[in-house]
């Protein structure tokens, strides 16, 4: 059978996993009366809320006797580790370009690694149906970019398609406003190469995708290089240096149809697939016939460039929401995730009871932070840092190319506030319909926490988009949170008669009868420094009664409540997020009043 495996790139929200969807209609991959859900590839519950792709995941159709391979590829930077291995498994991409935003940074990331693959790239100008379309000016903009990139003569000679995810039909005529995706599927044979590789050579296999299955174990992913493989065939595994990790038979071996795996007997050089039967095996080892002694060479990683504290929750309220609160249940949640998770590095601290996880980003950890509270977990999460480094005897820090599209009236604020976080602007434009776009070139230390106040600045029309550019040279000192906290003085449930004259001390996180501990931190303060305050004073009762009806109920506006993200990126160096299945909380690192000013004296000494 023909094969063609093909990666579908794109920044985030332009509509990649919508289109995946409708070529598997139009394949008759589901029946017509099989109930699918919307974006059937963002199968995990994080990716249906948030409505990104953050698992690359594998799929197949058939198309007039062409079996097509299609790897989903996650848009964000944060999730780039998976990115770079997934375009090893593939001859060709299909770049999908929104319309009106033209080619974003993440298009950018994705893109260049695909490019110094050789790989040559199909464009598909998405969403033409947008009223807002700048189809010509977007096409301008996908070529300076390939330009910009280093792209060949041969991969700028690129075919382009114009179409409409959403509505089903691709088309060569940049006017045409129906039809069928069958210009795609005809692209993509006639433009993607079949898979030129060795049938006749022994077998060999990079794993490129690791997860585990109840019966099978773990299940490695990838496309096999070389050869054949048999069911229950004798093979090992080597890591990037070639020595053997283990031996062991490849029990179980499986193909793509659709969104299902399906078991097959044999796999041919070329094919994408899945195979059971190794207990150690992981992310870019070789599986190979036990003759083979040389690994394929895997695509090197990029760096983290930001780590957090992950501890055992040690506040008055722990293991009262959770059911996974140990450090050993902590420590092997987080090596599992890092066996999966290439992008992710762990380390246990001294202490055994907190580890440091190292990332890509704030969005990678609080995904993970987000999957560990709703399985069960209970942890203290400190403020995320930048990773340092050290060349040439000068320290060195992770920059981020920033890319924000916002109203005119709000561009002033932005380019302020950018500057105030050691952001040099690059480029400022307007970008069609009263937005201009501005580019910055920014230390990711001075971008911590700075979403949330960006869409409050911008009314929440702005729009931020972040990639990794270098290290550069460290910038010195970047302004934190100016407010001070408000700190509750012990333990008991939040009053409204104690409440109500706070509110004027600035801007409370609790209402009327939320549990309280000594050092959780109960409000902001309108002030620079931290207050202790007591929130649980009741009233006392007497037997007179208040003239004029003095007595009425305190009215209190109501709490300000963060997510995870929001809470991650509030805290202070000397503050944690207390994550439960069922709360987030803020506290201080120290509880305890005295040891907060001894920590605090030994700091400044």
């Amino acid at each position: 059978m023909n094969l063609r495996n093909i990666a579908i790139i794109a920044h985030v929200d332009h509509g990649k996993t919508t289109l995946v969807d409708q070529l598997f209609r139009q394949s008759g991959t589901f029946r017509d009366n099989q109930r699918v859900e919307e974006r059937a590839m963002d199968s995990n519950d994080l990716e249906k809320e948030r409505g990104i792709t953050i698992l690359a995941k594998p799929t197949s159709i058939e198309w007039n006797g062409t079996r097509i391979n299609i790897v989903d590829t996650p848009g964000h930077a944060d999730f780039g580790g998976e990115v770079e291995r997934i375009l090893s498994m593939v001859d060709g991409v299909v770049l999908l370009v929104d319309s009106s935003e033209g080619a974003m940074p993440q298009t950018k990331f994705v893109t260049g690694k695909a490019l110094a693959l050789g790989l040559k790239p199909i464009v598909v100008v998405n969403k033409v149906d947008r009223p807002d379309e700048r189809i010509q000016e977007v096409l301008d903009e996908v070529f300076d970019l390939f330009v910009t990139l280093e792209a060949t003569d041969e991969q700028l000679d690129f075919p382009v398609l114009y179409a409409s995810g959403r509505n089903g039909y691709a088309s060569d005529d940049p006017t045409r406003r129906e039809g069928t995706l069958e210009p795609l599927f005809q692209k993509i044979v006639d433009h993607v190469p079949p898979p030129s590789l060795d049938q006749d050579a022994p077998f060999s296999f990079l794993v490129t995708l690791l997860d585990r299955d109840n019966f099978l174990g773990r299940v490695l992913t990838g496309r096999v290089q070389s050869g054949v493989v048999k069911v229950n065939q004798p093979i090992h595994a080597l890591d990037m240096d070639g020595k053997v990790i283990e031996t062991g038979r490849a029990s179980k071996l499986m193909s793509f149809r659709g969104l299902e795996r399906v078991p097959v007997e044999e796999a041919r050089a070329g094919d994408i697939i899945s195979l059971a039967g190794l207990s150690v095996a992981t992310v870019s080892n070789t599986i190979c016939d036990t003759e083979v002694s040389i690994p394929i060479q895997a695509q090197p990683i990029d760096p983290p460039t930001l780590s957090m504290r992950f501890a055992v929750n040690d506040s008055p309220m722990a293991g009262r929401e959770g059911t996974k609160v140990t450090s050993r249940m902590i420590r092997d949640r987080l090596m599992r995730e890092a066996e999966t998770n290439v992008a992710i590095k762990v380390t246990e601290a001294a202490d055994k009871d907190s580890f440091e996880v190292a990332g890509r980003g704030e969005l990678q950890l609080g995904v993970l932070i987000e999957t560990m509270r709703r399985e069960g977990f209970e942890l203290g999460i400190s403020r995320p840092r930048v990773l340092f480094r050290d060349e040439n005897g000068q320290k060195t820090e992770p920059y981020e190319t920033v890319v924000i599209d916002v109203d005119e009236e709000h561009s002033g604020t932005v380019v302020d506030k950018m500057n105030q976080r050691k952001g040099e602007m690059t480029d400022m434009r307007p970008s069609g319909g009263g937005k201009t776009r501005i580019t910055f070139s920014a230390p990711s230390r001075g971008l911590i926490g700075y979403h949330g106040e960006f869409l409050s600045d911008t009314r929440g029309t702005g729009i931020m988009n972040r990639l990794f550019e270098k290290y550069g040279p460290h910038k010195g000192q970047i302004e934190g949170r100016k407010n001070g906290v408000l700190i509750s003085n012990g333990n008991g449930e939040a009053q409204s008669y104690a409440l109500g004259p706070l509110e004027d001390r600035g801007i409370l996180f609790v209402g009327h009868g939320e549990a309280l501990y000594e050092g959780m931190i109960i409000g902001e303060n309108a002030k620079t420094e931290d207050l202790e305050v007591n929130p649980m004073k009741a009233k006392q009762l007497t037997n007179f009664r208040a003239s004029g009806g003095k007595d009425d109920a305190v009215r209190l506006t109501p709490p300000k409540k963060m997510t995870l993200e929001q809470a991650i990126a509030y805290i202070d160096d000397d503050e944690m997020v207390e994550v439960t299945p069922t709360k987030i909380r803020l506290r201080k690192r120290h509880l305890d009043p005295n040891e907060r000013k001894r920590a605090s004296r030994a700091k400044a000494a």
